[in-house]
């Protein structure tokens, strides 16, 4: 079993965040967006399920999920793609 993730996470940096989000392709409008915000991560974690709530001023983003089972997370709040997790 994984180590337990439990807890609030506080955003300390995100260094090179342009050029990762670029090499994900997102369009330069949303990635100056994102580069503006500090978003901090509450994370619960339960044997094998986890919730991981993204915080920040604009908007919060909820990830709900099963450890080791491939799920579709939406970004369709972010910018509108679907993407096999596992």
């Amino acid at each position: 079993m994984p180590p337990n993730l439990t807890g609030y996470y506080r955003f300390v940096s995100q260094e090179n965040m342009d050029n990762y989000l670029r090499a994900l392709d997102i369009n330069v409008v949303l990635r100056k967006l994102v580069c503006l915000l500090k978003p901090d991560k509450e994370i619960i974690h339960t044997g094998d399920h986890m919730v991981i709530r993204t915080i920040t001023s604009l908007r919060d983003y909820v990830m709900d999920f099963d450890l080791g089972v491939q799920f579709e997370e939406d970004l369709g709040p972010v910018d509108g793609r679907k993407c096999q997790v596992s």
